[in-house]
Order: structure tokens, then C-alpha cells, then sequence
């Protein structure tokens, strides 16, 4: 796949493991930013970034405010805030309402995304349990991006795949290790 500015994924119940094994597959000069949501409990601090930096022998940051996205990096949302990107690339926090009883919720930072980068977003949605990120995914394939969809059949909890599928047809639906393999092969926009 060619062009891709920026990588959004979403997740939920399951979505530490799934995470694992898609980032597991990112070669080691991978040139394009990945952003992250997996619901997380507001009350808690999360370790998401250190965890995932142990395991993927790869910088992971907790994403902050007013940060300036750079190529290569992988970001997670913090618990209790919501993450988005603005038009100028840098990422933004805010605590405004729960969607779909998350914050920070998967639908807010593939909307976010997508009025940002435009057909360069792809778009990667994966296992949980609720219905956050289909309509977010649906607005990535309106907006010109590319979308992916986690197999329901491969998903620890089919519930957010199977949700995304009914509101719209993704450019593919893979199993997580498919989507590993298309993330390795991904070629970054030459603008």
C-alpha cells in the first residue's frame, strides 16, 4: 500500500495481545506514525507505552499535548483524555464527554485523523467489545483514507469488528497477523 502519511488503530478487550502481534511486524526503519487508542480505565495509570516499548524494542510514547507527530513513532492515548490530531500535526488532549463510555475513545482520534491527513490516513480497527472506532472508520473511507478491519473470527471480542463491517465495506478485513504483514509492507507517502 502506498501514500500512507499516518496509521490509526483502535482497540479494546483483547487489544494488548492484538497490539503485540500488528506492531510486532513494524521493520525497524518504519518511516510512518502510528497512533493508538485501546480503551483504558480514567482513574488508573496506564504502562500501555513502557509495555509495548519492552516488547516491540521500539520508542512508544504516551502521547502528550501539543506534541508534534514525527515520522516513525508510535503514540497511545493516555487514560482520561481524549486524543485527537490537529490540522497542523501535532496531537491534542481534551476531556470532554465519553463516546461509547470511553475516554480516550477510538472514534474521536480516527475522525480527527482523518480531517487531517486525509486519503494519506489508514485506518486499522481490532478487537473489543463495544461499537467505538466503526463510525470513525466509516468517516476515514468517506474522507478518502484506507481502511482495515480486524477478521470478527480472529478477534479476541468480535463485537467492534463485526460493528464496523455493518456500517461500512473496509478495503480489507484481515487477521491480525495479516495485518502485521501489510503494516511491514507499507510505503510512506512521498509529499
Amino acid at each position: 500500500m502506498k501514500g500512507v502519511r499516518a496509521v490509526v488503530i483502535g482497540a479494546s478487550a483483547g487489544g494488548v495481545t492484538a497490539l503485540f502481534t500488528v506492531l510486532g511486524s513494524l521493520p525497524e526503519h518504519f518511516a510512518i506514525p502510528v497512533l493508538c487508542v485501546l480503551h483504558l480505565p480514567d482513574d488508573r495509570h496506564s504502562q500501555l507505552a513502557e509495555v509495548l516499548e519492552r516488547r516491540l524494542h521500539r520508542p512508544v510514547r504516551q502521547a502528550a499535548d501539543k506534541q508534534v507527530i514525527s515520522a516513525g513513532q508510535v503514540y497511545v492515548a493516555g487514560p482520561g483524555y481524549h486524543l485527537s490530531v490537529e490540522t497542523d500535526f501535532s496531537l491534542s488532549l481534551s476531556q470532554e464527554e465519553p463516546v461509547h463510555f470511553s475516554r480516550p475513545a477510538i472514534d474521536y482520534l480516527f475522525t480527527s485523523a482523518a480531517d487531517a491527513y486525509g486519503a494519506g490516513l489508514l485506518g486499522i480497527l481490532l478487537t473489543g467489545a463495544n461499537e467505538d472506532g466503526a463510525e470513525g472508520l466509516a468517516y476515514i473511507k468517506n474522507s478518502g483514507g484506507r481502511t482495515v478491519v480486524q477478521d470478527p473470527r480472529d478477534a479476541q471480542v468480535a463485537l467492534m469488528p463485526e460493528a464496523a463491517l455493518a456500517l461500512h465495506q473496509p478495503d480489507l478485513i484481515l487477521s491480525l497477523s495479516g495485518i502485521g504483514q501489510l503494516l511491514a509492507t507499507l510505503e510512506p507517502c512521498a509529499c
